[in-house]
């Protein structure tokens, strides 16, 4: 979870992080494993599937893309401008919680996510398609990728399957900045994960 790690300097990748879930499940001498990932972590499962396919029974990749064009339009030039100010106020609290977190640790905590995102480069058609496990692609109609690079996204993963729910980002699992008070999609989500990995 951000912020309860502890920092470091130097930069980040999807390729980095898919590295250092596949050391961690290897230093607490796990096998295999389930894996549910949002936006960023969704990011990070498609490097799983493709660098450390032994070690991953099934993905959940929840709000993610392959191709910088997925997203809408503008995603990256507004990415090149961001401050700490665009960050959710709610998301700063929170790291500003945490025993030993402070406003400098914060900054660079976003300066490193923030260049992760500007250094993306898309994964290729063979990348997706060496992907072997069964995978769950979730994503909302009115998500930050649009619905059409979904689709081919799911398509292109040799073993998925795909499933649009109404909503924004996150608020289809109940993400605090964008949960909306009394919405029943959450537990469908649940539902629908729970019946993925039950199978």
């Amino acid at each position: 979870m951000h912020g309860h790690t502890k920092d470091w300097d130097s930069p980040e990748s999807f390729v980095q992080d898919a590295d250092d879930v596949a050391a961690l499940l290897h230093n607490l001498q796990i096998d295999s494993a389930l894996f549910i990932g949002f936006s960023n972590g969704g990011q990070t499962l498609l490097e799983m599937g493709i660098r450390h396919p032994a070690i991953v029974r099934k993905l959940v990749i929840i709000s993610a893309f392959y191709k910088r064009n997925g997203l809408l339009p503008g995603f990256f030039e507004g990415m090149q401008h961001a401050t700490i100010g665009n960050m959710p106020a709610l998301l700063k609290s929170t790291y500003l919680e945490i025993p030993g977190n402070d406003e400098n640790g914060l900054q660079a905590m976003f300066e490193r996510d923030k260049q992760r995102m500007l250094h993306f480069k898309d994964w290729n058609d063979e990348d997706l398609h060496a992907i072997k496990a069964p995978a769950l692609v979730i994503a909302a109609n009115r998500d930050v990728a649009t619905i059409q690079h979904t689709v081919e996204m799911s398509q292109k993963i040799p073993n998925a399957f795909l499933v649009i729910l109404p909503g924004t980002n996150g608020s289809f699992i109940g993400e605090l900045c964008t949960e909306q008070a009394g919405s029943k999609i959450p537990a469908i989500t649940v539902a629908l994960v729970e019946d993925f990995l039950g199978r």
